[in-house]
C-alpha cells in the first residue's frame, strides 16, 4: 500500500513553497518557485496572477519529483491574505494585475472613510481598522479603474478572491468559488459575529456581493481537483487558511494566550484569544484564527509591514550586504548599534501605530558609524517593532506572553532571535522546522481528511529556546531610544 501524502501549498508574497507531508507531518518532498514583483509607481505593488499559478505548478512538480511514489490524499492551501485577484468566471482569466497586500494606493479612500466616521462600525463588525492593507478598498479601486469591470461584476461575470480563492478555482477547474473564514476576515467585509459577508459593509465599500466567494470553514471537504497536471481529478482540498493563521495552527498555538511571530517580508504576531473575538483597545486587529469541526477560534494580530524586507533593502538598495544571510555576521561584529536607530517605515507603519504616511528613517549616525552598526540597527528594529505589538497585545488580551514561538526565514538568524528575547523580556521558541505556514495548511488538511481528530496530537516540534540576557534597565534604555525615533518618522 502506497503512503498517503498531504500536499501543502504555501503561496507567499515573494514565491510559492509546496511540501509533501506524510501523516506525521514530516516532509517527504519540497519545491519552491519565486514570483516576480511589480512596482508600477511609488506605493503600488502588483503581481501577475498567472505567475502566481505558474509558481504553484512549478513548486508542486519539484516536490513531487522528490516523492513520486506516495498517493496525495488531500490538499491544504495557505496564502498571502489581503491581496486582491479578479477573474472571468467563464474563462478563469485574470482581468487585471493582483493588487498586493503591501499596496498603498487606497490610502486616500481609507482616510475619507475615517473622516466620515465609519471606522468604529468597521472595527465593531470586522475587528479590523481602516487601512489600505485590507482588501475592501482595493476591490472598489479595481472595479472603478478597469473600464467596464463594475458592470461585468454586477452581471455576475466576474469573481473576486484572495489568493486562496483564486488557487482553489484553478485547482477545481473553475467549479469551486470559495474562501475560508480566515481569509474572509481580512477583507473588511466579513461580520465576525455571523462569520458571513456583511451586506452593510459591502454597500459601504461599494462591493457587489455577486463578486464574493462562499465562506467556508478552514478544515473539511472544501473542493476537489479537476484538470490539474499531476493531480488525479477528485483529489480533495480539505484545508485553507491565510498564511499567518496557518502559521499559528502549524506552531500548535491551540490554547488561549499562546502566541507566535512570523518573520517574513513583514512581521506578524498573533495570539490565540479563544472562542470569542476580542475588540482591541490598542489598535490591533481582531481576526478569525481558524474554524474546524471542533469550533471557531479567534486571534489578536499585529503586523509590521517591513521586517525581512528591511534586510532585502540593505542588500538591494544600499549594497551593505551581498546576501541576506550575511547580515548576522556583519551585525555581530559590533557589540551594539553605536546609537543608531532605524525606523523601517518603508511602507508606512502598521499596528499599533497605523500611520500610512510615515516613512523610514535612520537616526543617531555619527562619524564612527559603520555598515555593521546599520546592519545591527536593522535587526534591532525588526525586534523592536514586535515588542510594540506584544505589549499592546498583552493589554488587550489581559494575558501575558511568557514565551513567543517564531518562524519564517529571518527566524534562522540567531542574533535576531536573541535580540528579540532580550527586548521582549520573554523566551523565544523556534522549531527546528520553520516551515510553520505550510505545516499549518498540512495539519488543517489532515484534520479535514480525518487522519486525526485532535490537532494537538500531531507530531510535536523540536525547538530551540532563546532566553533574555539583558536587564530591565538596559531594555528600557533601548525602548526609549526607539520611541523617540518613532516620533521622527
Amino acid at each position: 500500500m502506497t503512503e498517503q501524502l498531504i500536499l501543502a501549498i504555501d503561496q507567499g508574497t515573494t514565491g510559492t513553497t509546496v511540501l509533501l507531508l506524510d501523516p506525521t507531518m514530516h516532509i517527504q518532498g519540497k519545491g519552491t518557485c519565486e514570483i516576480p514583483q511589480s512596482y508600477p509607481a511609488p506605493g503600488l505593488v502588483e503581481h501577475d496572477p498567472e505567475a502566481i499559478w505558474h509558481s504553484v505548478l512549478t513548486a508542486f512538480a519539484k516536490a513531487r519529483a522528490q516523492a513520486p511514489a506516495g498517493t496525495i490524499a488531500g490538499i491544504g492551501v495557505t496564502n498571502q491574505r489581503e491581496t486582491v485577484v479578479m477573474w472571468e468566471r467563464a474563462t478563469g482569466r485574470a482581468v487585471a494585475p493582483a493588487i498586493v497586500w503591501q499596496d498603498r494606493r487606497t490610502a486616500g479612500r481609507c482616510e475619507a472613510l475615517r473622516e466620515a466616521g465609519h471606522e468604529p462600525l468597521i472595527q465593531r463588525t470586522t475587528g479590523l481598522l481602516l487601512d489600505p492593507y485590507f482588501s475592501g478598498t482595493k476591490i472598489a479601486w479595481m472595479l472603478e479603474d478597469t473600464p467596464g469591470l463594475r458592470q461585468r461584476a454586477l452581471a455576475g461575470d466576474i469573481a473576486f478572491g484572495t489568493v486562496d480563492s483564486f488557487l482553489v478555482w484553478r485547482l477545481s477547474g473553475g467549479k469551486s468559488h470559495v474562501t475560508d473564514v480566515t481569509n474572509a476576515s481580512r477583507t473588511l467585509l466579513l461580520d465576525l459575529a455571523s462569520l458571513d459577508w456583511s451586506l452593510e459593509l459591502c454597500r459601504l465599500f461599494d462591493v457587489p456581493m455577486t463578486l464574493l466567494p462562499r465562506v467556508c470553514a478552514s478544515s473539511g471537504l472544501l473542493a476537489v481537483t479537476s484538470g490539474v497536471a499531476g493531480l488525479p481529478d477528485g483529489t480533495p482540498i480539505t484545508g485553507i487558511a491565510g498564511d499567518q493563521q496557518a502559521a499559528l495552527f502549524g506552531q500548535g498555538c491551540f490554547a488561549r494566550g499562546e502566541a507566535k511571530c512570523t518573520f517574513g517580508t513583514g512581521s506578524f504576531l498573533l495570539m490565540n484569544v479563544g472562542e470569542k473575538p476580542v475588540l482591541s483597545q490598542h489598535r490591533l486587529l481582531g481576526t478569525v484564527a481558524w474554524q474546524t469541526a471542533r469550533g471557531t477560534s479567534f486571534a489578536l494580530e499585529g503586523s509590521a509591514f517591513v521586517s525581512g524586507a528591511l534586510v532585502q533593502w540593505l542588500r538591494d538598495g544600499l549594497g551593505i550586504i551581498k546576501n541576506a544571510a550575511d547580515i548576522e555576521a556583519l551585525a555581530a561584529s559590533v557589540p551594539d548599534t553605536g546609537g543608531v536607530t532605524i525606523v523601517p517605515a518603508l511602507a508606512g507603519l502598521g499596528a499599533p501605530h497605523w500611520r500610512p504616511e510615515a516613512r523610514g528613517i535612520i537616526c543617531g549616525i555619527s562619524r564612527g558609524t559603520t555598515a555593521a552598526h546599520i546592519a545591527r540597527a536593522a535587526l534591532e528594529a525588526m525586534a523592536l517593532q514586535n515588542v510594540d505589538l506584544a505589549l499592546a497585545m498583552q493589554l488587550d488580551a489581559e494575558h501575558p506572553i511568557t514565551s513567543l514561538r517564531v518562524d519564517g526565514g529571518a527566524s534562522a538568524n540567531n542574533l535576531l532571535m536573541q535580540m528579540q528575547a532580550d527586548l521582549l523580556g520573554a523566551d523565544i521558541v523556534r522549531p527546528a522546522m520553520v516551515e510553520s505556514t505550510a505545516l499549518g495548511a498540512g495539519r488543517l488538511a489532515a484534520l479535514g481528511l480525518g487522519l486525526y481528530s485532535d490537532p494537538g496530537k500531531a507530531s510535536d516540534l523540536n525547538v530551540s529556546t532563546f532566553q533574555p540576557r539583558i536587564d530591565a534597565a538596559e531594555r528600557e534604555r533601548i525602548l526609549n531610544r526607539w520611541r523617540e525615533a518613532l516620533t521622527k518618522s
